[in-house]
């Protein structure tokens, strides 16, 4: 399973999550930073990501359009990269369930 995390979140959290999710990546290893958030669904969908983001635009372009790409919907507010960290790290088992379940589109986490 293969993270996209949006620009709203730190690129540090990919090293401490790849034992997890292998392969997951961030915006900015991919030249996406300010870029349309379409382009950023585009992206995850050809390359077979799932966003996560606390912007509330892919929420909405998520219900709008649906899977793929699963979108998975951080709403946290603003906290410390090592909370972003251990939401991630402790609802693997809810993510990997997620990622499995063919009508699941979104999957909200605080």
């Amino acid at each position: 399973m293969k993270l996209l995390l949006d620009e709203n979140l730190s690129d540090r959290i990919i090293p401490q999550i790849l034992d997890l999710y292998p392969d997951s990546s961030h915006v900015k290893m991919h030249n996406l930073i300010r870029t349309d958030d379409a382009v950023i669904w585009s992206f995850a969908e050809k390359n077979g990501f799932t966003i996560v983001s606390k912007d509330s635009d892919f929420h909405q372009r998520s219900l709008v359009y649906g899977a793929p790409p699963k979108f998975i919907f951080l709403r946290v507010g603003n906290c410390p990269t090592s909370r972003i960290n251990q939401l991630l790290r402790s609802n693997h088992a809810l993510i990997s369930i997620f990622h499995t379940d063919p009508d699941a589109t979104i999957l909200v986490l605080s």
